[in-house]
């Protein structure tokens, strides 16, 4: 089974001038300064940088989760500004997956029905939306687990189980803010290998991470200061630390 975005071979992701500032106890802090960012569809990148530095604000926006104080942002073409709280659900049921640090799997639903509820919600129906997460649950090899509770899993097959479900709606993007910032080292590489695969099956990634390692697992390191891109350059290509 192959997993594939929605969006043909070009930039399926822009932001420019993009800036968000947030009130802090009654002072402005300017969590992005002007960015200017862009993704080819099937791209795998990693988005490096300190704690603060505006790269987990960066994914939200992209995601929806939140809006710009200033700035542009298009996604598959499709510009996100203005855009009200239900057409910003709908832009993200129809091309964002997300992918948590600490999962947020829902504890009283089995592993099957974690991955089927995105797609029923989205409007599929419930047998086709099955089929869809059994075959997910397949190619993460999870197959097995599919009526157990997610609280019977290993930390990397939770994350895999979460990354199944952000799947779920054949997203054109699947977003991971610190996919393996909560597993061992082993669950870690178990995760990084799913993330290597699905992009080798044209799935188009942007990851924030803090750890070299994981950053390596993409095509391109973006890295990011002050809410400012600093560099970016070709994983393994000697790009400056963070």
């Amino acid at each position: 089974m192959t997993v594939e975005g929605n969006v043909p071979d070009t930039n399926v992701l822009e932001t420019r001038g993009l800036r968000k500032t947030f009130e802090s106890e009654g002072a402005p802090v300017r969590a992005l300064r002007g960015v200017d960012f862009s993704m080819h569809s099937g791209e795998f990148v990693a988005m490096m940088g300190p704690s603060g530095c505006g790269k987990s604000t960066l994914l939200n926006l992209v995601a929806g989760l939140d809006t710009a104080t200033d700035g542009e942002i298009t996604l598959a073409g499709e510009s996100l500004v203005g855009k009200s709280e239900d057409e910003l659900a709908i832009m993200r049921r129809t091309h964002i997956g997300i992918v948590f640090q600490f999962f947020n799997l829902l504890e009283g639903m089995s592993v099957l029905e974690n991955v089927t509820l995105p797609a029923v919600i989205a409007g599929a129906p419930r047998k086709r939306a099955e089929t869809r997460a059994r075959d997910l649950l397949d190619l993460l090899g999870l197959a097995d687990k599919a009526k157990e509770a997610p609280g019977v899993l290993s930390g990397g097959q939770r994350q895999r189980l979460a990354i199944a479900r952000a799947l779920a709606n054949e997203p054109t993007m699947l977003l991971a803010d610190e996919p393996t910032g909560a597993l061992d080292s082993e669950g870690g590489a178990e995760v990084l290998e799913l993330f290597r695969r699905l992009h080798a099956g044209g799935q188009t990634i942007l990851l924030v991470t803090h750890d070299d390692d994981v950053a390596a697992a993409g095509d391109r390191i973006v890295h990011m200061r002050d809410g400012r891109i600093e560099t970016a350059a070709t994983a393994g290509a000697g790009a400056p630390g963070a």
